[in-house]
This record gives C-alpha cells, structure tokens and sequence, in this order.
C-alpha cells in the first residue's frame, strides 16, 4: 500500500511538471513513477515533524549554495575557454564524502558534477569520489570545504 502511495505522488508530480492530461502521458507517467518507486524502494518510517523547520531550511540553503555554485562556475569556465591563452591545470582529486548515507554521498557526486568544470569520474567503495577539474590550483582546499558544507546541509535535510 506505501508504494502505491509513493507512485500515485510521483505520477501526480509529473503530470504536473508536464502539464499534459492525456491518458499516453498518463501511462507514461505511471510506468516512469512506477520503476521509480520499484528501484529506489522508499521505506515508510515516522515523520519527525519538529525536524521539518530546519531540514527546509538546510534544503534551502543548499539549492541557493548549488545555485549560486553553478553560475559562478560557469562564468569561470566561460572566462577559462574564452582567454587567448588558457593556462588549465587538469587534474583529478580525491574527495572523500563522509556522508552517512548513500543517497547523500550520490547528491553531493550529483552536485559536483553539476558545477561547470567539475566531473566526478569514479567513485570507491570508502565513498572517496575522485573528480576531474578544469583548474586543480588549491582545488584540495576548497573542494574538502565545500564537500564538508553539502555534507553537513545533507545531513539536516535528511536526517
């Protein structure tokens, strides 16, 4: 019954971010919604509701630090490829996650790998995520800041 309940969310979500009622999309959506909920197997456990304040506001916090992050990055890879002479140093560094959680650890992956100029290329099995990078200067520096801040805003939000 919960993962009835899960798909019928996930079909109503997608109908409402495509904004198309006919009964193919309908279908669509349902097998979407479906293999959705059979993969990820979302387990029902107790809302803790006094959490709810601060896990939306760590959401927020993280959307506007991603957001932020994205445009940032990308001006400095459209500065990076647009200069005459581009003095790139490539390189790949390890990031540990230190994310309790796996889904934590595969949205900090997804977050990196959102920025301009960043890949997570592989990651181990300790969850160290091994990211290429446009421009490796103190890349160790602010990477473990940054991984430590969506580490800690992942935490609240999901805890």
């Amino acid at each position: 019954m919960h993962y009835l309940a899960v798909t019928l969310l996930l079909v109503f979500v997608y109908v409402e971010l495509s904004f198309n009622f006919e009964f193919s999309n309908l279908v669509v959506g349902l097998l979407i919604a479906g293999a959705i909920t059979f993969l990820v197997r979302p387990r029902r456990g107790p809302i803790e509701w006094g959490h709810l304040p601060s896990s939306l506001w760590a959401l927020v916090k993280y959307l506007a630090i991603l957001s932020y992050d994205l445009i940032k990055s990308g001006v400095l890879v459209a500065r990076l490829v647009l200069t005459p002479k581009m003095r790139l140093r490539q390189g790949i560094v390890a990031i540990p996650a230190k994310c309790d959680s796996e889904l934590g650890t595969a949205l900090s992956a997804h977050a990196i790998t959102l920025t301009p100029g960043e890949l997570v290329v592989e990651m181990d099995d300790e969850g160290v995520m091994y990211t290429h990078c446009l421009d490796v200067t103190d890349a160790d520096k602010h990477m473990a800041k940054a991984q430590k801040m969506r580490k800690d805003l992942l935490e609240k939000i999901f805890r």
